[in-house]
């Protein structure tokens, strides 16, 4: 029994034992997601945190790009009168804007490697449009603990990770 020259001893192949040594090379090398999205929850920094971290991770590795999306939901404006809605719309846009913007200054990725957007209304249905749009080869998605609730209504990383035509990733 011979070996190829590309395996080594233990029957592993020569990008195998390459990655083994270099981390950053086995995360390009086997992952190679060049566009990733990562859904922000600024109501849960923590898991941001390190959803972006791994993101950037990811990009960095691989020479790509991160893009990070928040949803709001969207406000009744029926409900309101005419002026009052819009306004506290624009606000609530902007005041997630920035929040969004801290946490992506903690990623060291050149601006050109970055971006973020706000959008409202279904979350899914937001991020996969987006997803889309930017032609996204992977989705990190971080999901808490499932509560009662989240089974029998469903969370946003499920439907996310039913309905994306790229790979997602969810992280707890």
């Amino acid at each position: 029994m011979g070996l190829n020259q590309s395996e080594n001893l233990s029957g592993h192949s020569a990008a195998s034992s390459a990655t083994s040594a270099n981390p950053e090379f086995s995360l390009a090398y086997g992952l190679p997601f060049r566009t990733v999205l990562v859904p922000v929850d600024l109501t849960h920094p923590e898991t941001a945190e390190l959803t972006i971290e791994l993101a950037t991770a990811v990009a960095h590795a691989a020479g790509g790009t991160v893009h990070l999306i928040y949803v709001l939901p969207a406000l009744p404006l029926s409900a309101m009168g005419s002026d009052l809605p819009l306004a506290l719309a624009d606000e609530v846009q902007r005041e997630a804007e920035q929040e969004l913007a801290i946490l992506a200054a903690t990623t060291h990725l050149p601006d050109e490697a970055l971006s973020i957007s706000v959008h409202a209304g279904s979350v899914c249905d937001e991020v996969l449009r987006e997803a889309e749009k930017i032609g996204a080869d992977l989705i990190i998605v971080g999901s808490h603990r499932p509560s009662m609730a989240s089974y029998l209504l469903g969370s946003n990383a499920g439907p996310i990770v039913r309905h994306s035509k790229c790979s997602v990733l969810v992280m707890r």
